[in-house]
């Protein structure tokens, strides 16, 4: 454990002008933190695999289209 630990032990974080801030409140207002949260959070596979089944289904669509001449 370093000094400046012991001096302010779970200190509440604080803007510039030494108001305490909260963070949790601030971070759910805050919309540019949405794409950040997305890909962080993983998805689950079974969402993974139902995409994988749209989109094979669709490629079938096309190779049908196309074996027919449309």
């Amino acid at each position: 454990m370093n000094s400046n630990d012991d001096k302010t032990p779970n200190a509440p974080p604080t803007d510039t002008s030494g108001n305490p801030v909260n963070v949790v409140k601030r971070d759910l207002q805050d919309d540019d933190t949405k794409a950040v949260d997305e890909v962080i959070t993983p998805s689950s596979t079974r969402v993974k695999e139902q995409d994988a089944e749209e989109l094979q289904r669709k490629v079938d669509e096309i190779e049908r289209k196309v074996a027919d001449g449309n």
